[in-house]
């Protein structure tokens, strides 16, 4: 484990394994920590992973912010020069995939590739949040006492810790197409326990919303020169669909749908999902 020290003095943690050429991974929230433990077992033979908690989050230093993409750009960038890599692959899971690809658009010459993992796309929240809303009640509310639970939680003013941690397990189960073992799978990803920073996750939400869906971000994208792959779980209840935007976007892109995987697709299509990506990272 190591500590990586930003620009402005934050203490970020960070932890690399494996060997072969870098690949930091960027895990998803916002106001989660790294749970890509998964991720870095399938790949260490092949490359040196470098996972880490983002700013507030996890192990790394509770801090004031400033909550916004660029400051999380450069907290990456911190975390690639720490390790004295030149250039990296990157691979992004959900909110972590907008991050990879905001890195990926501001230092094109430090990017080896990108892999975008069960992204939502560039577009507006209005192409896939709408469909998400729906498709996530349906599935929590099978048991329909999982979704009432749920709700109960996310009703209370003030909810203890331990209520908080069962709220987000009951949430995470979701995100699995195996509906016998999702509940089990999202207590793994709750173990060990950080919290959750709310404040982290509106502030990073809020400026998507804002800022996501322009023809700026879109003719970027047009002009990024860096090989791509976009990996989705063809179960995801956010519609893959929204993912056309990006993919139409890149010049040098590839695309991988593995079929019985939902958000997380290398813990329920393993094989699969660690062909795609070697398929991309430089030898």
């Amino acid at each position: 484990m190591e500590t990586v020290i930003a620009d402005d003095g934050v203490r970020l943690w960070a932890s690399a394994s494996g060997r072969g050429g870098p690949l930091v991974l960027c895990h998803g929230g916002p106001g989660l920590w790294d749970t890509l433990d998964g991720v870095s077992a399938l790949l260490a033979d092949r490359a040196t992973v470098v996972r880490w908690d983002q700013r507030g989050c996890g192990r790394s230093q509770r801090c004031d912010g400033p909550w916004t993409s660029e400051r999380f750009v450069a907290d990456l960038d911190a975390v690639r020069a720490h390790f004295g890599f030149s250039r990296i692959a990157l691979l992004g899971h959900s909110w972590g995939a907008q991050l990879a690809l905001s890195y990926a658009l501001a230092h094109p010459e430090r990017v080896s590739a990108l892999v975008y993992v069960s992204g939502t796309g560039i577009g507006p929240d209005a192409d896939w949040h709408p469909a998400f809303r729906e498709n996530f009640l349906a599935r929590l509310g099978d048991p329909p006492e999982r979704l009432a639970r749920w709700q109960e939680l996310t009703d209370r003013p003030e909810p203890t810790e331990d209520e908080t941690r069962e709220r987000a397990v009951l949430q995470w189960s979701i995100e699995f197409e195996d509906r016998d073992r999702a509940l089990e799978l999202a207590r793994q990803m709750a173990d060990p326990w950080f919290g959750l920073n709310g404040t982290c996750n509106r502030a990073l939400n809020e400026e998507r919303k804002r800022d996501w869906g322009t023809p700026a971000l879109q003719a970027a994208c047009q002009s990024l020169d860096v090989a791509a792959l976009i990996v989705d779980g063809a179960r995801d209840i956010r519609p893959r669909s929204a993912v056309d935007s990006l993919e139409r976007a890149l010049p040098r892109v590839r695309r991988v749908v593995l079929p019985e995987a939902g958000h997380m697709p290398w813990v329920e299509e393993p094989e699969g999902f660690r062909a795609a990506v070697l398929s991309v990272l430089p030898n």
